[in-house]
């Protein structure tokens, strides 16, 4: 399989709204990116958003923008903190890299591509001088376990090794820490809106 990544441009807009409706089925569509949110990241921050094809279909992304954030107040919703279409908040004076998004297609999981993802939005945090990444982390299988604990001790169970998690295990295995959850984060029933607060620290930085 031979994978090219690139970054955002207008024409890979529509193909990549309709990767997100394919990887999170049971989120709200308007929560979701749309090709007008994908054209308007694609004006205001390309090199933040990472795209992955095979061939010309696009199997893989990943976003973000540049932001100051408030570890004394770290509560919000993706909404509140990303702006209009996701990315009016960019400020490229911004201490913080806040992931957006990151989505791989159900077909091409397990083939190394978060991990590329990750270690190309990791570069660009490095060559840009920023202190790290920021992200509300979905929990991939909280909801088999949310009528029995809480958001909070699904998160520390599986930091503890005691549960796995798709999304989050992954996450810990490429460096990032939770550093609490996020309520109402994204409008999804299946969850109730809770999401992991993660962080990965750029030593050089620090």
């Amino acid at each position: 399989m031979t994978l090219q990544y690139t970054t955002l441009t207008a024409e890979l807009a529509a193909d990549c709204a309709a990767l997100e409706l394919a990887a999170f089925p049971s989120a709200n569509p308007a929560e979701l990116f749309s090709t007008e949110d994908l054209l308007a990241q694609a004006e205001i921050f390309p090199e933040g958003f990472f795209v992955v094809l095979d061939g010309p279909k696009v199997v893989g992304q990943a976003g973000g923008i540049f932001l100051d954030f408030d570890f004394d107040d770290p509560q919000h919703t993706i909404a509140e903190i990303t702006g209009d279409h996701g990315c009016s908040n960019h400020d490229p004076e911004g201490d913080w890299y806040y992931g957006t998004d990151i989505v791989v297609h159900p077909d091409y999981r397990r083939r190394g591509i978060g991990a590329e993802l990750y270690r190309l939005r990791k570069q660009l945090v490095r060559d840009h001088g920023k202190r790290g990444i920021i992200a509300g982390g979905y929990l991939a299988g909280f909801h088999e376990h949310k009528t029995e604990m809480s958001a909070a001790e699904y998160c520390r169970r599986v930091v503890a090794g005691e549960l796995y998690d798709r999304t989050l295990t992954f996450q810990l295995e490429n460096g990032f820490e939770v550093q609490g959850v996020l309520e109402n984060y994204l409008d999804d029933e299946k969850n109730d809106g809770w999401a992991s607060l993660i962080v990965w620290a750029n030593e050089e930085e620090a």
